[in-house]
């Protein structure tokens, strides 16, 4: 394994991956493979669905399309990475590349996290504003919200890749990770870097931390409404927003511990990473789903369509 000397400019980086042996790499290849494979059966039929029922096209749907959309390109900026490595034995990517794929796993992640925020805005509206919904949540709305949520993944990326950027790297490049994030390349810089970390501290973990406790405010309080005010479908109401804060945890919690503290490496960052790398993206479809009747009868409407035409 060659590491860059000292005096030179780094122009890769070397990836340890999630195991050095050899035939458990074969394993994990298969199971990531499976595992990707069902993040873009899960979350492609979910946006098909969306598409070409009719009934589904309204702002609930809508958002939940978008991510979808949002965790089939997440997903794949680091899953492609990970199975090529896992199938070829490589462990470099050069650092061009390392630094495209921080920038478009803070983006897609960023645009995620900002899209559950407008997902929270849609169930608070739903709930205390329901004659006046689909009002307020109007086409132009709903639209210029993802793009929002876009603009707001676009403007941490920018600010999480400028700060790698312009730090030198001169050596040592061995990235204990499979994929490049902030918290491990940053170490590698030759230069002081306590500032940098703590700007990348406030613009990744406070942030995140931050908008996770006014979602589970958000949410707390939808309950109260629904538990006190809400009768028809009350039910419903409490399973949807329940599964929903299910869901936020498993993307914030993750995400919290790795970057809402000192970027010192511990055993388990690895593992926490697998979990909102590659795993949430894969259970996202399943836990807007699975307690939602009508998206699941749209799914197996549009199954009996595909399979009784390729009878025909």
């Amino acid at each position: 394994m060659e590491v860059e000397n000292l005096t030179t400019t780094v122009t890769e980086f070397v990836l340890l991956g999630l195991t050095q042996s050899p035939e458990l790499k074969y394993l994990l290849f298969l199971v990531f493979f499976l595992v990707y494979l069902m993040t873009w059966l899960s979350n492609l039929t979910i946006i098909i669905v969306v598409i070409t029922n009719s009934h589904l096209h309204i702002p609930m749907y809508f958002f939940l399309a978008n991510l979808a959309f949002i965790d089939i390109n997440d997903s794949s900026v680091t899953a492609v990475k990970l199975l090529w490595d896992l199938a070829s034995q490589t462990k470099t990517i050069s650092f061009t590349w390392c630094i495209i794929q921080i920038f478009l796993f803070h983006f897609t992640g960023g645009a995620g996290v900002f899209l559950l925020v407008v997902m929270a805005v849609d169930r608070y509206v739903v709930i205390h504003k329901p004659l006046h919904y689909l009002t307020i949540m109007n086409q132009g709305v709903c639209t210029g919200l993802v793009i929002g949520s876009w603009l707001g993944g676009f403007a941490h990326s920018i600010v999480q890749t400028a700060l790698i950027i312009q730090l030198p790297f001169c050596g040592p490049n061995i990235l204990d990770n499979f994929y490049c994030d902030v918290p491990q390349v940053i170490k590698l810089a030759c230069v002081n870097t306590y500032l940098v970390e703590l700007l990348m501290v406030s613009n990744s973990g406070l942030l995140l931390a931050f908008i996770f406790l006014i979602l589970l405010i958000s949410y707390s309080i939808i309950l109260v409404k629904i538990r006190k005010h809400v009768t028809d479908g009350k039910h419903k109401a409490l399973s949807t927003c329940a599964v929903q804060i299910i869901g936020k945890n498993l993307i914030f919690i993750p995400e919290i511990f790795i970057y809402d503290r000192p970027f010192k490496k511990l055993s388990v960052d690895k593992i926490v990473s697998v979990t909102y790398a590659l795993i949430t993206p894969m259970l996202n479809p399943i836990i807007y789903t699975l307690r939602n009747a009508e998206m699941k009868n749209a799914i197996w409407r549009l199954m009996r369509r595909i399979l009784f035409s390729r009878r025909k």
